[in-house]
């Protein structure tokens, strides 16, 4: 196994790789981010990692982009390259793909771009009187 200098690494890509993902292009996206970064020479500020599932499987494939804590849903190869370019060479985010953004109050859904709010992780108990 590798073990990698991340010494200068900007940006880390959490790129989805769980069943869902795979089944709906997950190889391809993932193929296509990291060699658009080393087309771009981005490797020494961008690191990416496989990981399973990160459990939004409706809006597969899903990348999330830290240190900023963007979450995005990316479908396809050419979305893959755009990710790349738009949001580390240009710093811009692709917001018709951005699932969820991290901010003061923790990670907030973009609703407007129509993504499923999903299932409630921790149910609240029921108060007894």
């Amino acid at each position: 196994m590798t073990t990698w200098n991340l010494n200068g690494t900007m940006r880390h890509v959490l790129i989805c790789n769980g069943s869902s993902c795979m089944r709906k292009g997950g190889e391809e996206v993932t193929q296509a981010i990291r060699e658009e970064i080393k087309k771009q020479e981005l490797d020494r500020q961008v690191h990416t990692t496989r990981t399973r599932c990160n459990g939004r499987c409706k809006d597969a494939c899903v990348a999330i982009v830290y240190p900023e804590g963007t979450w995005y849903s990316v479908p396809d190869e050419q979305a893959a390259r755009e990710l790349v370019t738009s949001h580390f060479a240009l710093g811009e985010k692709i917001k018709k793909h951005v699932i969820y953004e991290y901010g003061e109050e923790g990670f907030c859904l973009e609703a407007e771009n129509g993504w499923t709010t999903g299932i409630e992780k921790v149910k609240e108990k029921e108060i007894v009187k």
